[in-house]
């Protein structure tokens, strides 16, 4: 059974419709589902599940595509995405107000502040320019803009004196409102310049947990400080920062950044008043729960013992066989995974990826490409090197999160890997990171649990077979959350080691262990 529909004139943000997306499809019986604008990229993706798209549909219009068995799961499906996108009573109320036109007329009406901008990436530009015209600043959700733009947006909020967080800033926290996905933490000394999301939400997360909170985090969008933007708005949120009574210490934090920008924004940085700890990914750099423990100590505060959840009934976990057992990471983060393929490499060697540390590590995660072309990622892989070799896998990248929710929300891509790399012999550790919060899953554990004590099970099963693996099977979790998420902390936690996960607070001490696992020596932090 099919259903398409356009609604003319219908709108919601990206990360309303990933959510309503995710709904539907987790609707028993259900194939496929796609509730989106429709661009050309969203009008292309009905098309590759052999959808016939609806006539004149545009970008000004919301699809509504549902594939499913039968008649009884497309009805529950389309019910699901009508009450996910019910107006909510207080728009009702307002509906006799002519509501704005443009972005410049929404901010003039509501008073000069901050613009949060979620459309697809080719008309985040125009409503981004709208909103600095109007005197705003500007946060930019979505993801795929031209980098030309970027530099030219950010130029012209240097102009103005305004700050431009993005494009594809995931996380910010502002006059201690959380935006994009994030966390509800109490006021703090420490201020975060991120050009990272997920690396942002485990500093904030640790922070905590030891009992501090924050006084902003900017997030500056991931390309920040690539070479071809120069670090714009990290040097503007410097300054922000820096002008902030409030914020004692001001921790920027990137993924791995272009080294000039890098020396650059510290020669900066030494002429503000406010000091200015770096916590940027790379080798030889503090990973962010050493420079989360600095900024703790820099602040007069203890540094905690970091929360471990144990594996339930196995205190001591079985190591792989030193020398045999593979390490794949499965990350909704790519700031984490980042981190874990840092520590993996100066632990275990090359790790692959499809967001490498190295050129010649680049892993296609679509087709299984390996680095040497066409052929499957284990033969590939397996005559680049002697002995096993080791994958990560950044599930938020945009390759494959086109048309499609972020893994934070639906980890449904993430959960069929996870199976076929039980089914792999040599795999001995899968690492994974759950990330809470606002805008994320309601309820990842109850999901990602079963499937890790069913990974157990098979593997178990294939062990007592005359064909067993030989090789045990250890999961390990990454559990970046505060103590007020939603989700609950503590109990996803513990839902997540009954399963049989190792669970940490620290993704920097997670890869540790599972490295650990892997290398025989047992898990060590």
């Amino acid at each position: 059974m099919r259903h398409v529909e356009a609604r003319a004139g219908a709108y919601a943000d990206s990360v309303t419709l990933m959510q309503v997306t995710a709904q539907a499809q987790a609707i028993p019986g259900v194939q496929a589902a796609l509730v989106a604008m429709a661009t050309d990229l969203n009008l292309g993706l009905l098309a590759d599940l052999g959808l016939q798209p609806p006539d004149r549909a545009g970008p000004n219009d919301m699809l509504v595509a549902v594939q499913a068995d039968d008649g009884e799961s497309l009805a529950t499906a389309l019910a699901a995405v009508d009450n996910a996108l019910r107006s909510r009573p207080a728009d009702q109320a307002g509906a006799a107000e002519q509501p704005p036109r443009t972005t410049f007329s929404a901010a003039r009406r509501a008073g000069t502040g901050l613009a949060l901008i979620s459309v697809p990436g080719q008309f985040a530009f125009i409503e981004a320019v709208d909103a600095l015209d109007a005197g705003c600043d500007v946060m930019i959700f979505s993801d795929n803009v031209p980098v030309e733009e970027e530099v030219w947006l950010k130029d012209r909020a240097a102009e103005r004196g305004l700050l431009v967080m993005g494009p594809d800033c995931g996380t910010a926290i502002v006059a201690g409102i959380g935006l994009g996905f994030s966390h509800s933490v109490p006021a703090g000394p420490i201020g975060l310049v991120a050009a990272s999301g997920t690396g942002a939400q485990q500093v904030v997360c640790l922070l905590d947990a030891a009992g501090c909170g924050v006084s902003a985090v900017l997030g500056v969008g991931g390309r920040d400080l690539s070479a071809a933007v120069g670090g714009r708005s990290a040097r503007a949120a410097l300054a922000a920062l820096d002008a902030d009574p409030a914020t004692e210490l001001i921790v920027l934090l990137s993924k791995p950044p272009a080294e000039r920008v890098a020396a650059e924004l510290r020669e900066y940085a030494a002429t503000l008043a406010t000091p200015v700890q770096f916590a940027l990914i790379g080798s030889g750099q503090p990973d962010l729960t050493a420079a989360t423990e600095a900024a703790l100590r820099a602040t007069g505060q203890q540094v905690p013992a970091w929360p471990v959840w144990p594996a339930a009934g196995d205190a001591a976990p079985p190591a792989g066989r030193a020398g045999t057992g593979a390490l794949r990471g499965l990350f909704a983060g790519g700031t984490l995974c980042d981190e874990a393929m840092v520590i993996a490499a100066e632990r275990l060697g090359p790790v692959y990826s499809n967001i490498p540390l190295r050129p010649h590590w680049r892993l296609d995660p679509r087709g299984l490409a390996g680095p040497r072309g066409s052929r499957g990622a284990s033969e590939s892989v397996a005559s680049d090197r002697s002995g096993p070799w080791h994958i990560m896998i950044d599930f938020g990248d945009d390759e494959l999160t086109a048309g499609r929710p972020h893994p934070m929300i639906d980890h449904r891509l993430r959960l069929d890997r996870l199976a076929a790399e039980v089914a792999d012999p040599a795999t001995a550790v899968i690492m994974l990171d759950v990330v809470l919060g606002h805008a994320a899953h309601p309820d990842p554990a109850a999901e990602i649990a079963p499937t890790i004590t069913a990974a157990h099970a098979a593997r178990a099963a294939s062990a007592a077979s005359a064909a067993g693996f030989g090789t045990e099977l250890a999961v390990v979790v990454s559990l970046i959350g505060a103590s007020s998420d939603p989700q609950g902390l503590t109990v996803q936690a513990t839902a997540l080691a009954a399963a049989g996960a190792h669970v940490f607070a620290s993704n920097a001490q997670a890869a540790r262990f599972a490295c650990g696992l892997v290398g025989g020596i047992g898990g060590t932090i």
